[in-house]
């Protein structure tokens, strides 16, 4: 997926950039999300909901006596904004808090919210946690690990026609994960890395098919967002009345990590770090 060129000239990511150490805002880059929509036929009536989960390990201020706090954040960002934040923009929109002042925690979480708030063009939910306070891994033991499938790959651009199916009247509860999943900065063409959790309750898909699917994306430039959209819509491609949830929790990069879910379930499952992370 090409990058949009009219973000070309102005995005900070790829460049070399000098670190504000004084509060500034303005260095958040939002891009519309309908930018990579638009390739996947997603213009009106999104067939999800969902959010997409930063979480920042660096954050850090100054308390009203000048001495350095720092907390872990995260950072929900709700599937129907109508921008995503360019992630190099983000890690130095928190790089510029380092040397801010805050009375109070709660002024802090304000500001935060005010400008990824505006940004976005929807209310960010903020939280923070105490370093030592953070929920630890989650519970992944009832998810089939494809990694281990004995299974030949060599396709690694995406290409949803691998997609099958065991049995179209057979409907199940399926659970699959893929920890090797990688795709590529549609701005950079660095790797990305994540691990990508399947819920799917519908026809039986075939195991090995979904492999060589999610496999497909090694060499696909897109956004993580989009990535996980884009498999969403092409799973519901194969049953139209199946409940989804996709989550992909990615490996941080300057002390950031995205984690997009979108999903049509009622109550979507919830999942905090996990070990790689």
């Amino acid at each position: 997926m090409a990058f949009d060129p009219k973000y070309q000239q102005h995005i900070p990511l790829g460049k070399s950039t000098q670190y504000s150490f004084e509060y500034d805002p303005s260095l958040l880059f939002p891009i519309a999300r309908s930018a990579g929509r638009d390739k996947i036929g997603l213009q009106q009536d999104i067939p999800f909901s969902g959010y997409d989960r930063w979480t920042a390990f660096e954050l850090s201020w100054l308390d009203a006596q000048g001495k350095p706090k720092v907390a872990v954040a995260e950072f929900d960002f709700a599937a129907t904004a109508p921008n995503i934040i360019e992630s190099k923009s983000f890690k130095l929109y928190l790089n510029s808090f380092n040397q801010t002042q805050f009375a109070e925690e709660s002024l802090l979480l304000q500001c935060l919210a005010d400008d990824l708030s505006t940004a976005s063009g929807a209310e960010v939910a903020v939280r923070l946690f105490a370093v030592n306070d953070y929920p630890r891994t989650a519970d992944v033991s009832s998810y089939l690990r494809l990694d281990d499938l004995d299974v030949a790959c060599s396709s690694y651009q995406t290409d949803a026609n691998l997609l099958g199916v065991e049995s179209a009247s057979e409907k199940a509860l399926q659970r699959y994960c893929f920890d090797a999943f990688r795709s590529l900065c549609p701005v950079t063409a660095q790797p990305d890395w994540a691990s990508v959790y399947i819920d799917f309750h519908g026809a039986k898909l075939d195991s090995a098919s979904l492999l060589q699917y999610l496999v497909s994306y090694r060499n696909h430039q897109g956004f993580h967002e989009q990535c996980v959209e884009q498999i969403f819509i092409d799973l519901l491609q194969l049953d139209s009345a199946a409940v989804i949830s996709v989550y992909a929790r990615f490996l941080r990069r300057g002390g950031l990590d995205i984690n997009p879910i979108r999903h049509n379930m009622p109550t979507p499952p919830e999942m905090t770090l996990i070990d790689r992370q």
